[in-house]
Parts: structure tokens; sequence; C-alpha cells
């Protein structure tokens, strides 16, 4: 008998919420409701950590996830190639026919800025990323990256779903699924846009798909006057009192259990319940995580945020950049240590001309500048702020893109698409600091061994692992095919464990 919840109705009897949670993901829906039993006080040990559930015992417990939309070069941030700087404005040769997404296969292109070792490990590091120095030998760097595709839709649902088409869960959906919520007031998976907007796929990036709509993410926006859309009553709304907000949310219960008891078995209400209780209770507990004004100045002031700001312009400059990025940042380490388990933070939107993204097909010191300084200064603020409070151990920070930018020049300032080379990075929980995963070749065009590249199911996989999940293991049954974030492919890469 098929045991998946989304092929409930071939069976004779509905299950009833606790088997639905045990019988999902491959027995790891189970974890899910170690949470809810323990919730109920029917469990004789503490359900956390999920050790009895879980496929091993975790290194880590929570996920952020920076994604530059637009595709950053590898080459002007954090992947050194001396070969470009040598063989500069001479005529590209590949060795090989190159399928270019636009008319970018010009001259070798030198780095846009100069590269300087730091740290221990001695990286490389582009001169605009430099704020990311001081913890540089906690990051472990993967430059053999390669996608499927150098269209930015594609490119980019594979890397937050690991597939290049859309109508697949993301990865923090997976893991919000496998692994549960830590916390009662708060989303389990939450995601910070750009504040100029959604990349592309906007909502797809996110989205649950065919896993329970409870596990898609939820958006918030810090710094905006209403970071959350809908939490609170419409300032119209002025004839909205407690009492009648109490009143009309039993009314929406009543006619929530008469429409549950004709539609037995249908997961899709149960979800959307759990959505206005968790609503209710975000009514207390979001406002205080997002309210930076408790934090310390020097806490401000190693984020990069200036007090007096809470919209920014829309052209781009390193300053609004900075303190954009870093209130996201701030906000994804408020929301971890109140239990949050999944965090997205984006950086680049979809708006087209004039470039509000990674997209630097005309020129890269112009786009990636303001963009480059803005995340490295965030991203280093929250690894050292989550290091110095302990946390740093059991969150795992990957930084990603959906692809690279080629090593020859497109109109003598920018760089065209990459598909076929490109970084990822990674640091905290169970991550080795300070080595390399994997190299490209002296062009920064292909995985220095063409034979053993590195893909986005391996990093997923690598997370899962580190989260206590085989990622083999955590599958649901949809349209007669067994799914899983990794697809059918995937490796721990060992190198970059601890």
């Amino acid at each position: 008998m098929n045991h998946s919840p989304f092929h409930q109705g071939r069976h004779r009897h509905p299950l009833t919420r606790r088997e639905f949670l045990w019988n999902s993901g491959g027995g790891l829906g189970g974890i899910a409701l170690a949470s809810l039993l323990g919730h109920d006080h029917a469990l004789a040990v503490s359900p956390t950590p999920h050790t009895q559930t879980l496929h091993h015992p975790p290194r880590a417990k929570r996920v952020v996830q920076l994604f530059m939309a637009g595709a950053a070069s590898h080459l002007d941030l954090f992947d050194f190639k001396p070969a470009l700087i040598k063989h500069h404005g001479q005529p590209s040769d590949f060795g090989e026919h190159v399928e270019a997404f636009q008319n970018g296969l010009g001259p070798w292109l030198r780095p846009v800025w100069n590269f300087s070792p730091y740290g221990q490990s001695g990286k490389m590091l582009s001169e605009v990323v430099s704020a990311l120095a001081p913890v540089v030998d906690d990051i472990a760097w993967i430059h053999n990256m390669v996608g499927k595709t150098g269209i930015h839709s594609q490119g980019t649902l594979l890397q937050s779903t690991g597939f290049n088409r859309p109508a697949f869960p993301s990865m923090g959906s997976w893991v919000s699924y496998g692994l549960g919520s830590m916390n009662e007031n708060l989303p389990t998976f939450v995601v910070l846009p750009d504040h100029r907007g959604l990349a592309s796929n906007g909502t797809k990036n996110w989205d649950a798909a065919f896993l329970p709509a409870q596990h898609q993410g939820t958006v918030i926006y810090p710094g905006r006057e209403t970071p959350i859309t809908d939490l609170f009553p419409d300032r119209r709304g002025d004839f909205i009192n407690p009492a009648s907000e109490r009143d009309g949310s039993a009314v929406l219960a009543q006619l929530n259990a008469a429409h549950a008891a004709e539609r037995s078995g249908d997961a899709r209400l149960d979800a959307r319940i759990r959505s206005y209780e968790l609503a209710a209770r975000m009514q207390m507990a979001a406002p205080d995580a997002l309210n930076i004004t408790k934090e310390s100045p020097k806490t401000l002031e190693m984020y990069g945020i200036r007090n007096d700001v809470t919209t920014w312009p829309t052209e781009i400059n390193a300053a609004e950049e900075i303190d954009a990025f870093g209130r996201k940042c701030l906000a994804a380490r408020r929301l971890l240590e109140r239990g949050v388990r999944f965090v997205q933070i984006w950086s680049g939107n979809d708006n087209g001309h004039p470039r509000r993204n990674w997209d630097s097909h005309e020129d890269v010191q112009r786009d990636h500048g303001p963009l480059a300084q803005g995340f490295a200064h965030g991203a280093a603020a929250l690894i050292q702020d989550l290091k110095q409070r302990g946390l740093l151990d059991d969150t795992i920070i990957l930084w990603t893109t959906e692809f690279g930018r080629m090593p020859s020049g497109q109109g003598g300032t920018g760089r065209d698409h990459n598909p076929y080379c490109f970084t990822n990075w990674m640091c905290g929980g169970g991550i080795k600091g300070g080595v390399t995963a994997g190299e490209s070749d002296q062009w920064g065009y292909k995985p220095l061994v063409r034979s053993a590249p590195t893909e986005v199911y391996d990093v997923h996989a690598t997370i899962l692992h580190l989260l206590g999940i085989d990622h083999t293991q955590l599958s649901v049954r949809n349209n007669g095919i067994d799914r899983r974030l990794t697809d059918v492919h995937g490796h721990v890469i060992e190198k970059l464990l601890a």
C-alpha cells in the first residue's frame, strides 16, 4: 500500500494528522510528530535533539542561505586567476566551441579589483569583498561548481530547489518538512528578499510545491514600516478591536471545522489553519524579533546599519547596500536565535535596467561593486555575531548564485553568463574552515578536473548530512515518483566536513 500523504485518496480510511506526519517523508515526518507529541507530553524523553528519528547525530540545527541573484562573478570576488592578468586584452581561446548566452567571448578580461591574501589560510580575496577578511579562515570554498543552464530563471530554481523548472520544493521547505519547527511563535522558514523586489521566478524560489503548504517560506522585509504583509489589520480598519477580532477568529474556526469535517484527509485546510494560528502567535513574537533598536550601537555599527535609514533609494551605492544587507543579516541572527530553522537572504532582484542585480553584462565594476560590499559586510558581521554567541557551531551558512561569469569580456567592461563554472562557499555547523574543495581551471572557465565537478546536489546533500539527514532517505511520493531535494544525484562533500 502506498503510504504517501499525497495519495491519501487511495486509503479506505483517511490518515489522522499524526499518522500523516509519521508516514510522510520516508518516516522523517516523524520528526515533526515527535515535536508535536513532545508538546502533548506524550514522549518519555525530550524530542530535542531529534536523534531518535534522525539518520545520524546532527552537527547543525539551522541554515542561512545567502543568494546573489543575477549570477555573481567568481573571477572578480573569490577565484583568483593570475592568467587573466597576464593575458588581459589578448583574444580569448577556450580550446573548444563555447555556447555564449550573449556576445560575451571578447578578449580575456582581468579581475576588476586587485586580490590579496587574507587569514592564516592565505585565501586570495578581491578588495571589494575584503570585509570577509576577519572570517576568511572560517569559510570553505567550492570553486568547481557547475550548472545545467545559462538562463537566470532556470539557474536560480536549480540552486534553490534542485530542479531547473518550477513545481518543486525549495531547500528551505525540505528542511522545514524534514525537521519541523524549533519554535511555536515564528515560521520555520523565513525569506528576506532584496529590498527592491524579487529575483527571477519570484515566490517559486521558496515555494513548498507538493509538500504541505505550511513549509513554504514566509517573506519578511526588515526595515519596512510593515515587514510582514497582512500580519496586522490595515490602518483603515479602525473599526477592528480586540473583541471583534477574537469573535471573528472564533467564527472562522467554526467554519473551518465544518469545512474540514466534509473533506477529511485534505492536508491543505490543515495547513491553512496552521498558518492562521501561527499568524496569531507571530503578532506577539515577530515585532520583538525584528526590533533592531534593542541592539547595541556596537552591534549596529558592526553590521553597517545607520539608525536614520528606513527606506533606500533606487540607485545602487555602497552605503545603501551595506545598510540594507546588514539589516537583513541582523534580522536573520535575531530570528535564528529565536528558533527559526532556515533563513534565505537575497541580494539583487529582477527589475532589468538599470541593473539592480548581479547580471553584469555591461559593467562589472558598476554593478558588482556596491552589491559585493553590501553582502561582504553583512555576511562577515553575521558570522562574527553568531560565533560570539555560540550559534555558529550549529548554524550552516551557504553563499550561492545561479551561475558564474565568463573569463572573457563583453563590451570591454562586462562579463557574460558562465554555467560551466562558479563558486559557492560555506561555513559554520560542521564545516571545516580555510579549505577549498574543488578548483577551477587557469581561466576560471570550467572545473580543473572536468570529470569531477561539484553540483548543487552535492551541496544540498552535504547540508542535509550536517542536519542529521541522509539525503537519499528524505523523499515524498508525488505523481508516482519518489521525489527528493537531490533528485537521483548528490554526494556528501567529505572534504568540507570538520
